[in-house]
């Protein structure tokens, strides 16, 4: 009988609490305990609530970045549309990346630029956030304050070690110092010769292999009539230290052996100069003394009027679009038969320490994506510079290129003929002591080993409070 009235009195007591629970409202599914539900369980879709949930709040949304304007400081110094080409990244650049205009500023050359901004930092201005100036100008930059390292941006790539592996090892040489990075290459190049194949079949010469037959070719392409000169070789030296140095390699030994110490009275670079002059005075092959003809060679050789011309990498597409003749494009010869001599050159990316932390992290943000392999290789493309990434040579354009334009491929393989271009302490003031000295040689005011002479010794005298 007492189990019989257990059952009743449960079946009251669950009909009690169902009528109970009829008369309250029943607790979200979404109440939210103690502790804040994470971003996904948040996210996640719940059946509607009778009633308005207490919910943490969420973080407010990231405010928009503030538009920032950078300027890129950049020279101009090759016969290529180097300003179109650049304002045309830079609008790409901006189309990606809304908040960000830049400005490119042109200046005639590389030694323009940095006189340019060394002039806005000594006046206490804002200098522009980026430059393209001279690799090799690492060590006055570095000593002046000018510029930021690099190794936190690269850090904070996500591939930044792939990336950095990624340029071409020669270019690299000027990017590092103590222990840290403080350029990109970009504009690079490589001191080569061009020569007209057409010529040179003509007169039944082949390419010259010494600097023997180096000569003898040029004295023969050399012809004269009346008072006009075709010239078989022309050899701008109005800015002579770059172009001199593949005569120094190709004769074993480079101008200088570290960033403290230049060779420039070791007897096989004094016998560099002397060769330089002879090619004038002794085989009649060129002009006498400085040849102050940077600008114009280029366009002296697609022409016609002279056989053979050393240049820049970099004028390759503006000689290749005037030329109506086979261009062929060499390391310059050595002295030995057989060897070659070639030196690396152009410009970096440098980050200015002066310009703002946002302009900056901009400027970091433009090098990022005017690096990109099929910006590498579409710069090389529309000017002649060398690829500085080694990815840039997979890309299809590029590809397609070097099967129309192999001559882009000959200044690239130069590279493995070069030595290191002139990098000093005091760059600025030891270079224009060898340069001096160099044009009173080629000028025949002072012999070769007296020129030399004179320039190490006041190099080292320069040197010396930058080294002790």
């Amino acid at each position: 009988m007492k189990s019989k009235r257990i059952v009743p009195l449960l079946l009251s007591l669950v009909l009690l609490l169902a009528l109970a629970a009829c008369g309250q409202k029943t607790a979200p599914a979404t109440e939210a305990p103690a502790a804040q539900p994470t971003k996904a369980e948040a996210a996640a879709p719940t059946e509607a609530p009778t009633e308005a949930p207490t919910v943490a709040p969420t973080e407010p949304p990231a405010p928009a970045a503030e538009p920032v304007t950078i300027q890129v400081y950049y020279p101009v110094a090759v016969d290529a549309p180097i300003a179109d080409i650049l304002q045309g990244y830079a609008d790409k650049f901006h189309e990606e990346n809304p908040n960000i205009t830049v400005e490119p500023v042109f200046s005639g050359g590389y030694g323009d630029v940095q006189t340019a901004i060394q002039t806005i930092i000594d006046g206490g201005g804002e200098p522009p956030a980026v430059a393209v100036m001279l690799a090799t100008s690492l060590y006055d930059l570095v000593n002046a304050d000018a510029i930021a390292p690099l190794d936190d941006y690269i850090n904070a790539m996500d591939d930044g070690k792939a990336y950095m592996d990624d340029f071409v090892p020669a270019f690299l040489e000027n990017s590092r110092y103590d222990g840290k990075t403080w350029s990109i290459p970009f504009q690079r190049s490589a001191v080569v010769m061009y020569y007209n194949k057409d010529m040179f079949k003509e007169a039944g010469l082949d390419a010259p292999t010494s600097w023997e037959t180096w000569a003898e070719a040029g004295q023969q392409l050399t012809v004269k009539n009346g008072d006009t000169t075709n010239w078989g070789i022309q050899y701008p030296s109005g800015w002579p230290y770059w172009l001199f140095q593949p005569l120094a390699i190709g004769n074993g030994q480079n101008i200088f052996t570290d960033d403290c110490h230049v060779a420039f009275n070791d007897p096989k670079v004094v016998e560099a100069v002397q060769f330089y002059i002879d090619l004038s005075h002794k085989y009649g092959a060129m002009p006498e003394g400085v040849q102050s003809v940077w600008p114009s060679a280029p366009t002296d050789f697609a022409s016609g009027a002279t056989a053979m011309i050393v240049h820049s990498s970099g004028s390759l597409n503006g000689i290749l679009k005037q030329a109506t003749f086979d261009v062929g494009v060499m390391p310059l010869p050595g002295k030995a038969d057989g060897t070659f001599a070639s030196v690396p050159g152009g410009g970096n990316f440098y980050i200015l320490k002066g310009a703002p932390k946002e302009k900056q992290d901009a400027a970091w943000k433009f090098i990022e994506f005017i690096t990109q392999p099929e910006y590498v290789a579409d710069y090389s493309i529309n000017t002649g510079y060398i690829p500085n990434r080694q990815s840039a040579f997979d890309t299809d354009a590029m590809k397609a290129y070097l099967e129309k334009t192999p001559q882009m491929m000959d200044a690239f393989n130069a590279l493995q003929y070069a030595g290191a271009e002139f990098s000093i302490q005091d760059l600025g003031e030891v270079r224009n002591i060898f340069h001096d000295y160099l044009q009173k040689a080629y000028n025949d005011e002072m012999s070769a080993q007296d020129a030399m002479d004179a320039a190490q010794k006041d190099a080292e005298a320069a040197l010396k409070p930058f080294c002790e």
